[in-house]
């Protein structure tokens, strides 16, 4: 029995200088039911989003809610009608409470924060974390307390208790562990079950065929394959709709294929490295032309790493590269011995929001594209114009705002922008995350080609496939330590999983 119809699009069009974002696109979503959104990376899914959350206007078609066709001139119009957005990057006040995270629209109406209106948030949102299965999540809590996943939660709870019908969620367990990710399906699960029809937009094809009961591929702008769950569809048959022809799954997720196994050079030395409360004594290597991997869980202590090795915190323990000690809490002596930090916080730390695709590229080289004082404005472009050729970046224009591009196409020049500097190094922390299946394929050629030529490359990523497939050796570790190191065929998922989930009391 076919559930109400909450929203729907009839041809709706969107165009930006260049580019048709939205190209008649038809689709229905209805009640009591979870609807998978897929797509490369352009592919519209994001402008499809923001059209039903009154960010963006589209230039033709019809948006129905209730069978009743409706504009939405802005998001405050959008959630009036009972539609939530949850989007991939986190907006939560890190310096409030859970409770006062979740009834924060409510106490803006009100002439905002006191002791008691903050008191009285704790109380009302008790109930809608009961509701997601969440009760025991303390509302007093500092939401900047939180792990990944609980404030993920609380950001779907902040939007649910906005009488929400219809409930879009983009990425959502796009930097959860499998544990932390079920927990959520469960809540997802659970609000179908209350009759909230869900859009489910991931890149995470496995998870969409166990999750949703209706499937939609995007391509170039437009709907170009429905089915249902009953279809017994694969993630083959998904794979090749998103990119428009036949590509082996299996070949690029369960073979360990030209991973290279002879290095140079040591570049980067790590020698007992820690950080107070974080991780301790955490001591490797990368050669010249080796891709080094890290694995762990997100309490690991491995999201630090990074930013620990590049200068942004504080740290003991020495850092080399190429023999040469980099001063702890100076990022400027990593750069100038030739580190590239490519951060998993796209929006927050990597992407100049404000700023160009050609800015963000060239953002970290200034001084290579001075002439006389002044940027050479023919170089800045080809040199951009060959970055986004390399890594088939889909951009209307080179002064296109890096904001206005899908998340990762954004990843894709973050990652220009640290290949520009020439490093030696290349420390990348979830290099793929947001990243559909065909991007994912052309970034890992592109990484092997860095390393072929030389580069030392640090992956430090929560997939497993992609640090089982695409290093040569990798660490992994737990409550703040490494628990073991791999190399070669001993490189797999249950072995990586065997040592991210041992305690340190068990640590020989």
């Amino acid at each position: 029995m076919t559930q109400p119809l909450v929203v729907e699009l009839v041809d709706v069009t969107k165009n930006y200088p260049g580019v048709k974002a939205m190209n008649e696109v038809s689709i229905q979503f209805h009640a009591g039911e979870i609807h998978a959104v897929i797509g490369e990376n352009g592919a519209g899914k994001s402008t499809m989003m923001n059209v039903m959350a009154g960010a963006t206007q589209p230039n033709g078609g019809k948006l129905m809610v209730d069978g009743k066709e409706t504009t939405f001139p802005s998001p405050l119009a959008s959630q009036a009608a009972g539609i939530g957005v949850v989007y991939q990057e986190l907006s939560l006040c890190m310096n409030l409470t859970v409770g006062e995270n979740i009834m924060l629209p409510e106490l803006a109406k009100r002439g905002g924060l006191s002791p008691l209106a903050s008191v009285k948030a704790g109380h009302a949102a008790k109930p809608v974390l009961e509701r997601l299965g969440i009760g025991r999540l303390d509302p007093e809590t500092p939401v900047a307390k939180l792990s990944v996943a609980q404030q993920q939660l609380v950001e779907i709870a902040r939007v649910v208790n906005q009488d929400v019908r219809l409930l879009v969620l983009d990425e959502p367990n796009s930097a959860l562990s499998p544990a932390e990710s079920e927990k959520l399906f469960e809540v997802v699960r659970g609000l179908r079950e209350q009759g909230v029809s869900i859009v489910y937009v991931s890149h995470h094809l496995e998870e969409v065929l166990n999750l949703a009961d209706h499937f939609s591929v995007m391509r170039d702008g437009q709907i170009v394959a429905s089915f249902e769950k009953t279809d017994n569809v694969t993630t083959d048959t998904l794979v090749s709709h998103m990119v428009g022809r036949d590509v082996a799954v299996a070949d690029q997720y369960s073979t360990r294929t030209s991973v290279q196994d002879v290095f140079g050079d040591t570049v980067l030395k790590v020698d007992g490295l820690t950080v107070p409360g974080v991780f301790e004594d955490v001591s490797f290597d990368i050669a010249k032309g080796e891709i080094r991997g890290v694995a762990g869980l997100p309490d690991s202590g491995k999201d630090y790493l990074g930013d620990a090795i590049f200068g942004l915190n504080q740290r003991s323990g020495t850092v080399e590269v190429n023999g040469i000690r980099l001063s702890p809490n100076r990022p400027v002596h990593s750069i100038n011995a030739g580190i590239a930090y490519i951060p998993a916080d796209r929006r927050g730390a990597g992407a100049l929001l404000s700023m160009s695709v050609a800015e963000n590229t060239i953002a970290s080289s200034l001084k290579r594209f001075l002439r006389g004082g002044l940027l050479h404005r023919k170089l800045i472009r080809s040199t951009t114009e060959d970055y986004i050729g390399r890594f088939d970046t889909k951009v209307a224009a080179l002064d296109q705002a890096i904001a206005t591009l899908s998340g990762g196409n954004q990843q894709k020049i973050i990652l220009s922008r640290g290949l520009v500097t020439e490093p030696k190094l290349l420390i990348l922390h979830e290099p793929t995350r947001g990243i559909d299946v065909g991007a994912k394929a052309e970034i890992y050629d592109i990484l092997k080609l860095l390393a072929a030529d030389g580069l030392a490359i640090l992956m430090i990523s929560s997939e497993l496939p992609e640090i089982v497939l695409h290093t040569s050796r990798a660490l992994a570790m737990a409550e703040g330590q490494v628990t073991g190191q791999l190399s070669g065929a001993d490189i797999n998922e249950e072995s990586i999983m065997a040592l991210a989930t041992r305690s340190r009391r068990h640590l020989t």
